[in-house]
């Protein structure tokens, strides 16, 4: 077995995470707001594992400048998390994840860490150090600013570590 984690620019590596993301995230299974199918950034980076030069997990990188109840803070983002199905279960989500919070972490600019998840990933994020945000997470659609509630958001602390208030990602979701 042959392990080999990379972190690629996002637009650059996109042609080679497109099919595993496709696949784990099929445009027939869009997360529905009732303006229709959410809108989701880009990643800036991308973490890319491959096995024995198969490519099996994918983590997309964001970095923004939002705020949290009113106060300027910069967010990283953790999103578009795909383990190939026959891949799951070996850790391989965990060791991408990892890597992404530790690229987060080294630039120094970060204040927390964000993402969002369905009910069925809970335990793994919190597992990993990640704490459910039980307050109000505003993102941008349509170029409209709303309240996201089709997913929870987590959020991983680095210097602070927001339970309650209002995030505003100042921008589309990841």
């Amino acid at each position: 077995m042959s392990i080999e984690i990379d972190i690629q620019t996002g637009d650059a590596s996109w042609p080679l995470a497109k099919a595993l993301v496709l696949a784990t995230f099929p445009p027939e299974a869009a997360t529905i707001l009732p303006t229709g199918p959410v809108q989701w950034a880009n990643p800036d980076l991308r973490v890319l594992i491959e096995d024995n030069a198969e490519l099996v997990c994918h983590v997309g990188i964001y970095r923004r400048a939002g705020t949290w109840k009113g106060r300027k803070v910069r967010i990283g983002g953790i999103g578009a998390v795909a383990t190939h199905p026959d891949h799951r279960r070996r850790g391989y989500a965990g060791l991408a994840l990892t890597a992404a919070i530790q690229t987060l972490r080294d630039e120094k600019a970060i204040d927390f860490v964000l993402l969002v998840c369905q009910p069925h990933n809970f335990a793994f994020y919190e597992k990993r150090g990640w704490h459910a945000f039980g307050g109000e997470l505003h993102v941008e659609q349509k170029n409209e600013r709303i309240r996201f509630g089709a997913m929870t958001p987590y959020v991983f602390d680095i210097r602070y570590g927001p339970r309650e208030g209002v995030i505003d990602l100042c921008g589309l979701p990841w």
